[in-house]
């Protein structure tokens, strides 16, 4: 049952993405206000190579930019950045590392950090997906519109591969198709209202 008393009911904002994935978020970050009192999640499919995106990313936002470790507290007016070879998991108001559970094939990080949020989050719950190959988040997406969330999918033609956008609009779930610069506009008009 969510409670409005919990620490935890501010907005979580997962972005999910992967090969073109960076594009969208240098259009997307810049466009949100620093003190919206959200958490940005950005999960980023990297199987092998470490992710840089933590060292890039402070570039476009006036936010702080953290590499998630076990155990750190989820925070509003913060992005997070997953790191590579791990699922991404939230329990207590906390993130929690595990070992990339699909090392081989298309990884499901994002289906997979939107499903614990789901079960484990009292906030606001907002699904982007943007740019990247293959499907990954299209499957946890009608559990995020169950709770209550909101869930929004880059339009195809914005995106370098519009596989996954693709595969969350054809899942029936999604709330609103926008380019990166209108997906941080209405994210701020969801941060308003909640």
């Amino acid at each position: 049952m969510k409670t409005a008393h919990t620490t935890h009911n501010f907005p979580v904002v997962c972005i999910g993405g992967s090969a073109g994935g960076l594009d969208a978020y240098i259009r997307l970050l810049p466009h949100l206000p620093p003190d919206m009192g959200v958490a940005i999640v950005i999960v980023n499919h990297l199987r092998t190579a470490e992710t840089m995106l933590h060292e890039i990313i402070p570039h476009y936002t006036e936010m702080p930019v953290k590499l998630i470790t076990e155990k750190l507290d989820i925070q509003p007016n913060h992005v997070f950045i997953i790191p590579a070879q791990h699922d991404l998991h939230v329990l207590h108001g906390k993130f929690l590392l595990k070992p990339i559970s699909k090392p081989r094939g298309w990884p499901d990080v994002i289906t997979i950090f939107l499903r614990s949020l789901a079960q484990n989050w009292d906030g606001t719950l907002i699904a982007v997906i943007v740019s990247g190959c293959d499907g990954d988040g299209a499957a946890a997406l009608c559990r995020i519109k169950e709770l209550g969330g909101i869930t929004i999918a880059q339009t195809p033609d914005t995106a370098s591969q519009p596989d996954m956008p693709e595969s969350a609009i054809a899942s029936g779930c999604i709330d609103f198709v926008l380019s990166p610069e209108a997906i941080a506009q209405e994210i701020f008009r969801i941060s308003q209202t909640g």
